[in-house]
């Protein structure tokens, strides 16, 4: 759970930045706002443990659901909004699992999820 309160506090942060149409003189840019806010790189491949290949996705708000099978084995990941395709390569932090979650907005229960902070496009191959 406190990686979902996390995720949600980080989305306020971005959603309040994006807001701001001009700001005034001397105010700090956004991406001075975001070394201010000491936000992490773009994580690189070695840097994710996990590799799965993309069966489908579903957005919703702010999560992207990905179906995703590693080693023989399809799973449900939950991430940060990401644009994926069919057949895509990922990489993924270990993350935190929720059995039976229910997300509301898509009216779905999950048997299992995995709640993940990043997921990249990986160039690897399955």
């Amino acid at each position: 759970m406190r990686i979902i309160a996390a995720l949600l506090a980080l989305s306020a942060v971005f959603a309040s930045a994006a807001s701001i149409a001009a700001a005034p003189a001397g105010h700090p840019s956004t991406g001075d706002a975001a070394a201010m806010l000491k936000l992490p790189k773009q994580t690189a491949d070695a840097d994710l443990p996990k590799k799965g290949k993309v069966l489908s996705t579903i957005d919703a708000n702010q999560y992207t659901y990905i179906e995703v099978v590693e080693d023989k084995k399809t799973i449900w990941l939950a991430a940060p909004t990401v644009a994926l395709k069919k057949n895509n390569v990922i990489r993924y932090d270990d993350g935190s699992e929720m059995t039976n979650f229910h997300s509301k907005q898509l009216n779905r229960t999950f048997p299992s999820v995995i709640f993940v902070n990043s997921v990249v496009l990986s160039k690897e191959k399955e």
